[in-house]
């Protein structure tokens, strides 16, 4: 089968390369100049753990594009930002579709990736694709394909874990499955497009309540005197009790915005809208405890730009917030991060950001900060004040959720 992928981002790129190792012939379509001169040189644009594996085994297939050309499939991964008022933003979804009404003949199938709001497949998309003049579920197939996988195992998730696939019709389903099926090892179970447009949010919108929880108990466990990460390890030995562990806020372009998504056309004062502004108020609550702890103007170097450890993606990172917050109050701060490159802001080496710091901020729990250990207790001797949001260094620094007496600075 003649696949095109439209969008070569963090999933479209894994996506179209495991099409093209499993047999298929396949076109990757990006408006990004630069990144398709990467590939036709065959470099890439963004690091993944097993990506120039997977580009060397699906290469023979796999080709790209600053145009869309015929083919009998497209899979559309582009992104799907929020707006201001916390909407989802589909203008690069309905630019695609539009770009697709002229490559929509009898036979095709349109398949959707991006994360949306409820009724976006049946809904919008659906409506651009019929200028086509033909119809949906009659003429051409479309679906939507949830994507379940995280920078830093990627390709792993995507070869691995079940995978829900909506289509407008029976028909549509079926053959959305047996694409899919080329490469994935999880379960396939297929339903409607709205139920697997909701079943993506849902999944992102429960993590991001149980890490609202966390932080949550975090500042009531500070309250109360004992430390969080000792009520989360005994209450985790329940069999049916899982915590997530608390942190500066929630980052990726997931768990931080598909919440809203999913109740933006229902309200969001219930849980779902309680837990999403928590975590918004995270990086607030960081800021706040350096200020109360250090007294003075804040020169904070920051560890990790990432928006989780050991990857190189800074999309709605918490350290982002963190800085504007900074730099509002009129504090000083310098971020440090080796895995991340094209940050918007510039980035220091370690000795470069923590030169003249009176706070150290581990933001990242990356394992590369694993080896500075022993410069970040020399600087604790020296009155700096470690702040190891991540736990990254199991208690050797203060923490999160922690007694009072923890926080205490020279």
């Amino acid at each position: 089968m003649k696949l095109c992928i439209v969008g070569l981002g963090y999933m479209g790129l894994p996506t179209a390369l495991l099409l093209s190792k499993a047999g298929h012939s396949v076109i990757g379509y990006d408006t990004a100049k630069n990144k398709l001169e990467l590939l036709k040189k065959g470099e890439l644009p963004f690091s993944e753990k097993g990506l120039k594996e997977l580009y060397g085994a699906g290469r023979d297939n796999f080709s790209v594009s600053d145009k869309i050309e015929p083919a009998d499939a497209y899979v559309v991964a582009v992104p799907t930002p929020a707006n201001e008022d916390k909407t989802c933003d589909l203008r690069y979804v309905i630019s695609a579709m539009e770009s697709l009404v002229q490559f929509v003949k009898k036979g095709v199938i349109v398949i959707l990736e991006s994360t949306v709001q409820p009724g976006t497949t049946t809904g919008p998309v659906r409506e651009v694709l019929e200028k086509s003049g033909l119809k949906a579920g009659r003429d051409f197939s479309l679906a939507y394909v949830s994507e379940k996988a995280i920078p830093g195992d990627t390709i792993n998730e995507m070869i691995n874990n079940d995978r829900i696939v909506g289509g407008i019709d029976e028909a549509s389903s079926k053959l959305a499955a047996e694409i899919y099926l080329s490469f994935v090892k999880g379960n396939i179970h297929t339903t409607d497009c709205t139920t697997a447009e909701v079943v993506k949010l849902a999944e992102n919108a429960f993590r991001d309540v149980n890490i609202a929880f966390a932080n949550e108990l975090a500042r009531i466990c500070e309250q109360i005197g004992i430390s969080v990460w000792e009520v989360i390890e005994l209450a985790n030995n329940h069999p049916r009790v899982s915590v997530h562990l608390p942190g500066l806020g929630v980052g990726g372009h997931c768990i931080a915005i598909d919440p809203w998504f999913l109740t933006e056309k229902y309200g969001n004062n219930g849980i779902i809208g309680t837990a999403r502004n928590i975590n918004e108020e995270t990086p607030n609550k960081i800021v706040g405890i350096m200020e109360s702890i250090v007294k003075s103007k804040i020169r904070v170097a920051i560890l990790g730009a990432a928006y989780k450890k050991n990857v190189d993606d800074f999309r709605e990172s918490p350290t982002i917030r963190i800085a504007q917050i900074c730099a509002k109050r009129g504090h000083e701060y310098k971020i440090t991060d080796p895995l991340v490159s094209n940050f918007p802001e510039k980035l220091f080496s370690f000795d470069e950001a923590v030169k003249d710091a009176n706070v150290v901020l581990v933001a990242v729990d990356h394992d590369i900060f694993k080896a500075h250990e022993p410069s970040l207790s020399e600087l604790q001797r020296k009155g700096i004040y470690i702040l190891d949001a991540r736990n990254l260094f199991k208690g050797k620094f203060p923490r999160l959720g922690v007694k009072q007496a923890e926080f205490g600075a020279k």
